[in-house]
């Protein structure tokens, strides 16, 4: 892409304070501004074995693609964030079968980690690129760690953003998560003891409404900005799960299973040879720092940052430094 744009833009923040204020407030109501386009963008499908495969793109350059969570989780916890990457690169949005605006499965036994990596590679040679640069946050990070290491020649750079490498890290998030829960909310707690009492796991309705702990407890360095997250977890648009259950494990709130109790990729991370970033948030209290930091063990070749005011979604709670550094990786800048 236009790397004199890229230096222009980023001079912003090597001149006067007066323009460094100026600058952040404009980044600042980037989000908002690109929200209000959103709809100018056409949802697209593309068809595959499964059915047909939202996306949408935005912005022109070179492509980068974004792995939604979860599982279970669509677009939409990354809109209007990412829209600003548009402004020098082809961003694409997309939905993983079963996912937002994709088709549902006529078995959720289809649903699987391998089958969100193949149709990654499917929707990539549809759109006719041979290459793209990835990005997956928290579990859409597993589906490309497995897909960069399944489809290397495919990858131009990969980001991992608050996200996982093996069972065990998976596993000890499930463990916080619930101590955390347990220590804050005693009283639901004791509603959900009951209910598993009954012999009802995760993946039951009622135990799906009584695990109920607030996104700012979990998720965030400041639980105000937990407001400023677009996903609503009851609504079958963002997040299904469906998907969830069956990749992770009917009782997955508190022992995985399926493919998540089964992947590591610790001994493979090394052999990538494409650049890769990865973002950690230092109050992650999912994808868990004493975990995250050994990142720096398994891909020593990577670059790793620790986002020092963030949690589990660093591109809402450090908005401006995380998509300045996103942009310069992808430029290939310092």
């Amino acid at each position: 892409m236009r790397s004199t744009q890229r230096a222009n833009r980023f001079s912003l923040f090597m001149v006067k304070p007066i323009s460094l204020v100026l600058a952040a407030f404009f980044l600042c109501l980037l989000p908002v501004m690109a929200g209000a386009q959103e709809s100018e963008a056409a949802d697209s499908f593309v068809a595959l074995s499964g059915g047909k495969i939202w996306y949408q793109i935005k912005g022109q350059g070179e492509p980068i693609v974004l792995i939604p969570g979860g599982p279970g989780s669509s677009h939409c916890v990354f809109v209007p964030w990412f829209d600003n990457l548009a402004v020098d690169f082809k961003v694409i949005y997309f939905d993983a079968l079963g996912r937002g605006k994709s088709s549902r499965a006529k078995n959720k036994e289809e649903y699987s980690l391998q089958r969100d990596v193949d149709d990654l590679e499917g929707l990539r040679k549809a759109l006719a690129l041979t290459k793209w640069s990835v990005l997956g946050h928290s579990y859409g990070g597993v589906v490309a760690q497995a897909y960069a290491l399944k489809y290397p020649d495919s990858v131009a750079k990969l980001i991992l953003v608050d996200t996982l490498y093996d069972a065990e890290m998976w596993q000890a998030n499930d463990d916080n998560f619930n101590y955390e829960f347990k220590n804050q909310f005693p009283e639901r707690w004791d509603k959900l003891m009951a209910i598993r009492s009954q012999g009802h796991k995760s993946s039951s309705p009622e135990h799906i409404k009584a695990y109920d702990i607030p996104l700012g407890l979990m998720f965030f360095y400041d639980a105000s900005n937990a407001s400023k997250l677009r996903q609503d977890m009851s609504n079958p648009l963002d997040f299904n799960w469906d998907v969830y259950y069956q990749i992770c494990g009917d009782d997955a709130d508190f022992e995985i299973g399926g493919e998540i109790a089964k992947f590591d990729f610790k001994k493979d991370l090394n052999n990538l040879r494409m650049p890769v970033l990865i973002i950690a948030g230092r109050y992650d209290r999912v994808s868990i720092p004493w975990y995250a930091v050994k990142y720096k063990d398994y891909v020593p070749q990577a670059e790793f940052v620790m986002l020092e005011k963030s949690g589990h979604f660093p591109f809402v709670e450090e908005h401006i430094k995380f998509i300045e550094l996103v942009s310069r990786f992808l430029a290939g800048t310092k």
